[in-house]
């Protein structure tokens, strides 16, 4: 007599469990477990698989898978950038994640990751600029004040120390959002009417802007010496925000360069433009800021190292926490060479 199929199940994080999760730990706690998690990552970089994401581009967006693997687990996102969707009422960006098992190649968990990739590129973002910016810095100018305003925001606040945001979008209405958001907070929270009001007394540069265009949203003579600029919103081919002049006078710190030349604010430079890739930086293989007067630019586009880092960070408190669903999407029959018997005895179930 042949024994029930046995399930594999796999857990599932959904949007209100993230949120939850958010909530549980605490947004600052977790922004700072987040760059502390990719930070270790950061610091065995050569143990990952690295490929540039695989994107699928149309003139109205980008839809991109990002994979990688530290021969241990697997991990990849989907995702989406469509600045457009926000006219309809729909996110720019949507994604979701899954890890994996190499040994068997069983899935481990898949969990949404639209809340999840703006924690973990604001952490990104704030961990480099421990690296990169000036110290004792205290200001940021945050141009651009979208669905990664905040984040960035408490981000800087909880893993940097800034203790003043200044803040400037064209749309007055993002800005009274990020401001309405950020009440409570514990930051100085300032809206400004132009980028170079916000600018201002700033030590921390961040553009985070949505629009899929080369567009200029610094330029040269905006920026003084000595600042350290968060390049967040140039992240596919054809969008930039820095006008090339600063590129050129910057020493420029990315994540990985065969994907930052596509798609970040390098892809205005020469191919054989000299760069430095911030893990070299963690691990003491490259210099990070070495001058007070020198201008430091993250060009961040986000890589799925970070997307794994963050990934595993969930996974690894699922059970403490208990916030999330089984999902029965493996079909495991109890004699692995009968699949269609397990169809079968479906059917007298």
């Amino acid at each position: 007599m042949n024994t029930p199929s046995k399930h594999a199940y796999v857990p599932f994080v959904s949007v209100d469990n993230m949120m939850r999760l958010v909530h549980r730990i605490g947004i600052e706690r977790m922004l700072c477990d987040l760059a502390a998690e990719i930070e270790a990552d950061f610091l065995r970089w050569p143990d990952f698989d690295k490929t540039p994401r695989v994107a699928s581009h149309s003139d109205i967006g980008v839809i991109e898978l990002m994979p990688t693997s530290d021969g241990e687990t697997y991990g990849f996102k989907y995702v989406n950038g469509h600045p457009s969707n926000t006219k309809q009422g729909l996110q720019t960006v949507t994604a979701f994640g899954l890890l994996a098992d190499v040994a068997t190649g069983y899935p481990l968990m898949l969990s949404e990751m639209t809340i999840l990739t703006a924690l973990r590129t604001a952490a990104t973002s704030a961990m480099a600029a421990r690296w990169l910016a000036p110290e004792g810095a205290s200001v940021m100018a945050l141009i651009g004040n979208g669905a990664q305003a905040e984040f960035q925001a408490l981000a800087f606040k909880a893993v940097c120390g800034i203790k003043e945001v200044r803040l400037y979008d064209i749309d007055p209405a993002a800005t009274r959002k990020c401001v309405r958001n950020l009440a409570g907070s514990g930051l100085v929270v300032t809206p400004c009417r132009s980028a170079e009001e916000a600018i201002l007394n700033a030590q921390i540069i961040t553009t985070c802007t949505a629009d899929k265009q080369f567009a200029t949203i610094l330029t040269d003579n905006m920026v003084g010496s000595g600042v350290h600029i968060n390049a967040v919103g140039g992240d596919c081919p054809g969008k930039t925000e820095l006008h090339r002049d600063i590129l050129l006078r910057s020493s420029i710190f990315v994540e990985y360069p065969p994907q930052t030349r596509i798609e970040g604010e390098i892809q205005q430079l020469a191919s054989d433009h000299p760069v430095a890739e911030l893990w070299e930086v963690i691990t003491g293989r490259a210099a990070g800021r070495s001058s007070p007067t020198q201008t430091t630019l993250f060009d961040s586009v986000g890589f799925a190292v970070e997307d794994f880092s963050a990934l595993r960070y969930v996974h690894r408190r699922l059970k403490e926490f208990g916030l999330y669903q089984d999902l029965d999407m493996i079909a495991d029959p109890d004699d692995p060479r009968d699949l269609y018997g397990m169809i079968l005895r479906a059917a007298k179930g």
